[in-house]
């Protein structure tokens, strides 16, 4: 499990444009010097980790990642992270999968994925994203 020293950027990865602008409120309600993007799909968030069309944008440290939605999902943005998303960048990003859904299975799977260094379960609120931050980043208190 990483745990870098500085969150500069955060995905937020989710279908749901409500849950990208309520998940954005509670970071912002953190008062962290983060930039934030959000895409609404696992093919919008693979382009903009690779760069595509998107040179200026910083990569992202932390991506939150909604396991169900359409054109790719969760799974399959794992899928493809593993073989198109080069190691000096995968050891540069945190993810970390959101979902509604309290199937077991994906939690197994989750856990075991290597490039996945948290499972947390909507609806999540500032206090979440305040523990996940603290966890897997070397930042002053929150």
């Amino acid at each position: 499990m990483k745990n870098l020293d500085r969150l500069n950027s955060i995905l937020l990865v989710d279908d749901d444009e409500a849950s990208n602008f309520l998940h954005s409120i509670f970071i912002n309600k953190l008062d962290l010097d983060v930039n934030l993007n959000s895409a609404l799909n696992g093919q919008e968030a693979l382009d903009f980790i690779l760069g595509k069309g998107q040179e200026e944008l910083e990569l992202p440290c932390m991506v939150m990642l909604d396991l169900r939605m359409p054109v790719m999902d969760g799974w399959q943005f794992m899928e493809a992270y593993e073989e198109m998303v080069p190691k000096k960048l995968k050891d540069q990003i945190t993810i970390v999968l959101v979902t509604i859904s309290d199937n077991q299975e994906d939690k197994d799977r989750a856990i075991t994925n290597p490039h996945i260094a948290d499972f947390s379960q909507k609806p999540l609120s500032d206090d979440t994203f305040k523990q996940l931050i603290q966890k897997h980043f070397s930042l002053a208190e929150i």
